[in-house]
């Protein structure tokens, strides 16, 4: 039913007189008199019946009125609220990421976006790369930030920054005491890794293959901020992204120095990821943008 003559049985029940409500309304007598005979044509009954100089609410006049009150009052509601999430004055951003995007790329990302949109919330999952892409894929989240490459074809990818992955040692280790490591003097080094199987972890084992390197990985972590802390702790080296140890990170590890490391480079490229063919929140779409 048409939301105008919802919003004019209202008014002419809020003023009791079709003069007042008309002029309320912003239209003539004539006009908003054949906008009841309409509603009560289209309900099937009386909902006005004259009283004094102005109108009166019939029986089924009041149960329309207070049916069509709500109706209008919903309809306003819904309209603000859309309102108010096209113009980033509310949203959520649903999003994902590995260690390396969740602890150093999206935390100064997402306080720009606030500073500009306070009101809209995040909701941000940790989990691998391919935990995130199927979480994505699933709907559970809107945007995700992975290793490339994507495994699925029902997401869209954009590059979003080449990641450097650099070994890292406590400053008090032997090798951390030299200009630079050959990669064969890693053998037999002990290594805390990245869980096993996660797109991180397949690039590093990968390269060390490649390089004919083994080291004893002593421990599995998801971590970042852990494995940095089992580097500091327990003389083991680990392979983590330079993000996390160039500053404004580096605070978080004062005693974890990166290494160079001479036949060995790793290098990764996270990507922006969204389910193709779904469009975006507002929030989501305008945080996907302020990425770059």
């Amino acid at each position: 039913m048409d939301l105008l003559l919802l919003r004019s049985l209202v008014a002419v029940a809020d003023h009791g007189a079709i003069t007042e409500a008309a002029a309320a309304l912003g239209v003539s007598q004539s006009a908003l008199s054949r906008r009841i005979d309409q509603l009560e044509e289209a309900l099937g009954a009386p909902l006005f019946e004259r009283a004094g100089r102005g109108v009166a609410l019939t029986a089924m006049g009041q149960i329309a009125a207070l049916e069509g009150r709500q109706l209008v009052q919903r309809y306003d509601r819904m309209k603000a609220r859309i309102v108010e999430h096209l113009r980033l004055d509310a949203g959520v951003v649903r999003i994902g990421g590995g260690a390396t995007a969740v602890g150093f790329l999206l935390p100064r990302a997402i306080a720009a976006f606030r500073k500009q949109h306070p009101r809209v919330v995040f909701q941000v999952k940790e989990a691998g790369s391919r935990e995130i892409e199927a979480a994505v894929q699933g709907e559970e989240l809107e945007l995700g930030i992975v290793t490339l490459p994507t495994r699925s074809r029902e997401v869209d990818e954009r590059p979003l920054v080449q990641d450097k992955i650099v070994l890292v040692a406590s400053k008090d280790h032997p090798l951390a005491r030299q200009e630079g490591v050959d990669a064969q003097d890693l053998g037999g080094q002990n290594l805390v890794g990245f869980e096993a199987g996660s797109a991180v972890r397949w690039l590093i084992d990968a390269a060390l293959r490649e390089a004919q390197v083994e080291v004893n990985v002593v421990m599995e972590l998801r971590s970042v901020a852990a494995i940095l802390q089992m580097v500091e702790t327990t003389g083991s080296l680990a392979f983590v992204s330079e993000l996390s140890v160039l500053p404004p990170s580096a605070p978080r590890a004062r005693n974890v120095v990166p290494l160079v490391v001479r036949g060995l480079e790793i290098q990764r490229e996270l990507a922006l990821i969204r389910k193709r063919g779904r469009s975006l929140s507002p929030a989501a779409h305008a945080f996907s943008e302020s990425l770059g």
